[in-house]
């Protein structure tokens, strides 16, 4: 089946794949045409726990800004993450310059998995996306997508997470060593675009005839997933301050390890398990408490904010003054609390 397996599904591929701006053609690639490491390395980053619709603007945005690899060394911490603001999981961001960093310093990217699994931030899935993808290496790669579509092919009914060492070493013998990088970009495409999460489009699916969970009427219903334990709530509390004077914001930058590590925001108090804390403010002011919170989700928690204003000229204890404050360099928590705010200084 593995060799068929393959055939069928490069040749659907062939005509049929997605044009995204990270990728080579098939037609581009069987003339020899080799991606960019470069681009490959970015697209997956931004990738990671995030769609190929929201990823499209911000990949434009950085490679027009930075084109290869040396030019975003060389960019300042700030501008990167201010450029990553919205895109989440903000570790990625520090990990792309420490990466980008350790690449230009080696004189290019690694050519082997083993070498491009060394690198800061990359992990197993990048690093066998980027040998396959952009040095053509017979790689195993194996993100959410193919997970999805190799528990089909096999019917495979271990739920998930304990069953992902199953699934690689499925996904493995699937694998072909001839065009590997396009039979890893066909796998993804198969799965983003027929062999969805939900009503996979089995009638027109390329490798219909190989997959046992349409045979058996359960293709809907794979990859079967342990129940996820609930997320516990968080609150605190965050001070959006004015200056009078010059109209400068009081603006924190957060430290470079934890949660939103190393990105501006406002100051405030600790994020605790019940009712938001008691804290001291940043500085000395009338503060105004607003009606309404803002509620942000992240990974291993739900997160509540009370959000206070205040326009005030006092020296601040927590964050400093900012006259040249940006509402498009905070992340998303941080931009909701600011949309709650701003209007209310128009009355304030």
């Amino acid at each position: 089946m593995c060799e068929s397996f393959a055939k069928d599904l490069l040749a659907w591929y062939d005509a049929h794949a997605r044009v995204l701006p990270w990728r080579i053609s098939p037609a581009d690639r069987a003339k020899g045409v080799m991606p960019d490491p470069y681009r490959i390395w970015l697209s997956e980053v931004m990738l990671q726990q995030t769609t190929v619709a929201a990823v499209k603007d911000y990949f434009n945005r950085f490679t027009t800004r930075w084109p290869d690899v040396a030019a975003l060394a060389a960019a300042a911490d700030a501008d990167v993450m201010a450029e990553w603001a919205g895109l989440g999981y903000y570790a990625r961001a520090r990990n792309l310059l420490a990466c980008a960093r350790a690449v230009t310093s080696a004189g290019g990217f690694p050519k082997t998995e083993a070498g491009l699994l060394a690198l800061p931030g990359v992990g197993p899935y990048t690093a066998a996306a980027i040998a396959s993808i952009a040095f053509d290496l017979p790689a195993v790669v194996v993100d959410g997508n193919v997970e999805r579509v190799t528990s089909r092919i096999f019917a495979m009914n271990d739920p998930l997470p304990a069953a992902r060492p199953k699934l690689r070493d499925l996904a493995a013998e699937l694998s072909p060593r001839e065009r590997p990088g396009d039979y890893a970009q066909a796998m993804m495409d198969l799965g983003a675009t027929i062999c969805t999460p939900r009503n996979p489009a089995c009638t027109i699916c390329p490798v219909f005839s190989h997959c046992a969970a349409r045979r058996l009427g359960i293709a809907a219903e794979l990859p079967r997933k342990a129940p996820k334990a609930a997320k516990p709530e968080r609150a605190g509390v965050v001070y959006i301050a004015r200056r009078p004077s010059d109209g400068a914001w009081l603006i924190e930058t957060r430290p470079e390890k934890g949660l939103l590590g190393g990105m501006p925001g406002f100051p405030g108090s600790d994020w605790v398990a019940g009712a938001a804390p008691a804290h001291e403010p940043p500085l000395t002011a009338d503060w105004l408490t607003l009606n309404g919170e803002v509620r942000h989700t992240f990974t291993h928690f739900h997160l509540s904010l009370q959000v206070r204003i205040a326009r005030s000229d006092a020296a601040p204890r927590q964050g400093e003054w900012r006259a040249d404050f940006s509402p498009s360099a905070l992340p998303t928590v941080m931009r909701k609390a600011w949309d709650l705010a701003a209007p209310q200084f128009h009355e304030f």
